[in-house]
């Protein structure tokens, strides 16, 4: 039976974030969920709402304890090439942020969605994400990151259709390492990986790559 965490949760209204959120209830796991005012009825009725800023730390950094895990998900919507400003104006602002608020509330595991990278696509996101992980690599806290590239889910399958190419490319010895890596993944797998990490601390850093998810752990 896996130990009950205290779950501090960012993003918690968004593609991941709803379903991680229920998937952590139903694991038996207390999460407390930082909202936007207005946002707070969008939560299962067993989360506690957290008003504050992702932007900004000092507005809910004093309300993390007693969190033994944060867990952030904050990211642009639906990301793409028209959106690279946003990609360090809230990727990464609110990553710092949140490395900021795990520091002050002393919490013991980060968890952190990242991106598989390098890629030739899409670099202003996945660079935004590479700096993401330096600064929680500068904080020295325990760290799960994960490296997803796309997860398919409702609203997000149009990937599909490139199904074809993944199936050639993971055949071609030159394209086969960077086909797993920037693999597809679908939303459980991805549901199903955070709460092992959840579940599962991290003793210093530990990446789970598309692989990784796809198996639901580091193994």
């Amino acid at each position: 039976m896996p130990i009950s965490h205290h779950v501090f949760l960012t993003g918690a209204t968004g593609y991941l974030g709803r379903a991680l959120t229920t998937a952590l209830l139903q694991g038996g796991h207390t999460v407390r969920a930082l909202v936007r005012p207005g946002s707070a009825l969008r939560l299962p009725g067993r989360v506690a709402p957290i008003i504050g800023d992702a932007l900004d730390s000092r507005t809910y950094a004093d309300q993390v304890a007693p969190a033994d895990t944060l867990v952030h998900l904050v990211g642009v919507a639906h990301p793409g090439p028209t959106k690279a400003a946003l990609f360090q104006t809230v990727d990464l602002a609110s990553a710092r942020e949140a490395v900021r608020a795990a520091l002050a509330g002393q919490v013991e595991h980060f968890v952190y969605v990242s991106v598989a990278h390098p890629a030739p696509v899409m670099q202003a996101y996945w660079k935004a994400r590479v700096e993401a992980e330096s600064l929680i690599d500068t904080a020295q806290m325990s760290a799960t990151i994960l490296r997803p590239w796309y997860v398919l889910g409702p609203g997000h399958r149009w990937p599909l259709v490139l199904k074809p190419l993944y199936w050639m490319a993971e055949r071609i010895p030159g394209t086969r390492e960077t086909a797993r890596r920037l693999g597809l993944v679908t939303l459980s797998q991805m549901i199903e990986a955070l709460v092992w990490a959840v579940e599962n601390p991290a003793n210093g850093t530990r990446i789970l790559d598309v692989p990784a998810i796809r198996h639901g752990s580091g193994a």
